[in-house]
C-alpha cells in the first residue's frame, strides 16, 4: 500500500503485502521496517529488519511462519515469535511455543518452548531444540543434527522414550539420549542413564550408568501363550 521513509528515526516502512529480499531469502509480511545507518561515501546500509503480521521466511529449502520477526543483519541471526510459530523443510516440520532463532553464520536453528519436529511418523519434543544445518556442495543446506534439551520425549510407532537430552543423527537416524532414560514398548519399559535409538531397525540400546551401580532396569511383561489368542488351552509345556 505504500512506502514511507521516516528520516528522524532512519527507517523505510513498507506497509501492505510487503517484502525484502536478500540472497536467496524473502522475507513477507503485512509492515517491514528497515532500520538503516549512514555510511560516508557509500549510502545507506540496512542494519536491522523488522516483520509485523502474517510473517513469512522463505528460502530454497525451508519456509518460517510467525507473527512477529527481527534480523539482525550484523550478527546474522534472526528471531521469528507469536502464535503457531513453524518451520518446514522438505522433510521435516518444526513447532515452537516461545520462538524460532536462525543463526546464519553458525548454521543454527533454535526452537524454544514446547518444540517438536516430526519426521514422517517419528517425533522428537523437548524444551529447547537445536538443529545443526549442513551446506551441500549445490549451494542448499539440510539438516544434520538435532540436539534436545529438557523433558525430551521421542516417539515412533513402536517406542516412546524419555529422558533429560538429546542427540539425533539425521544422516544414521539414530537418537542417542542422555540422562533418566524410560523406552517403552506396548508394556514392556528398559530403564537406564543413556540409551541409543535406531529409527531404521527398530533396535534400541540401553546403558546403565554408575549411580544405577552398573546395571539396566526393566519390566517385560511376556505375550499370550500360544493358542491363547484363538481360544484354545496352552498345552503342558507351555504354561500360562
Amino acid at each position: 500500500h505504500a512506502i514511507e521513509w521516516h528520516q528522524d528515526v532512519r527507517a523505510y516502512v513498507a506497509r501492505g503485502n510487503a517484502s525484502a529480499k536478500r540472497n536467496d531469502s524473502t522475507v513477507f509480511a503485512d509492515v517491514l521496517t528497515a532500520y538503516y545507518r549512514e555510511m560516508p561515501g557509500k549510502g545507506n546500509e540496512v542494519f536491522q529488519l523488522v516483520a509485523d503480521g502474517n510473517v513469512r521466511v522463505v528460502s530454497p529449502t525451508q519456509q518460517v511462519f510467525g507473527d512477529h520477526g527481527v534480523y539482525d543483519v550484523d550478527k546474522q541471526v534472526a528471531v521469528v515469535t507469536g502464535k503457531d510459530l513453524k518451520l518446514v523443510t522438505t522433510k521435516d516440520v518444526v513447532t515452537a511455543r516461545d520462538s524460532l532463532e536462525y543463526y546464519e553464520a553458525r548454521e543454527l536453528t533454535v526452537a524454544r518452548g514446547d518444540a517438536v519436529a516430526v519426521r514422517g511418523t517419528d517425533r522428537l519434543r523437548a524444551d529447547v531444540l537445536i538443529g545443526q544445518v549442513k551446506k551441500l556442495p549445490d549451494g542448499t543446506t539440510q539438516m544434520e543434527r538435532i540436539d534436545g534439551a529438557g523433558s525430551v520425549v521421542v516417539t515412533t510407532p513402536t517406542d516412546v522414550a524419555l529422558s533429560d537430552k538429546l542427540v539425533y543423527s539425521v544422516a544414521d537416524n539414530v537418537a542417542v539420549l542422555i540422562g533418566n532414560v524410560k523406552i517403552t514398548r506396548g508394556d514392556n519399559q528398559l530403564n537406564g542413564e543413556a540409551a541409543e535409538m535406531n529409527m531404521t531397525t527398530k533396535i534400541n540400546r540401553v546403558i546403565a550408568g554408575r549411580d544405577a551401580g552398573g546395571r539396566v532396569s526393566g519390566l517385560l511383561i511376556p505375550g499370550d501363550p500360544p493358542g491363547a489368542a484363538a481360544g484354545k488351552q496352552p498345552c503342558a509345556c507351555c504354561p500360562p
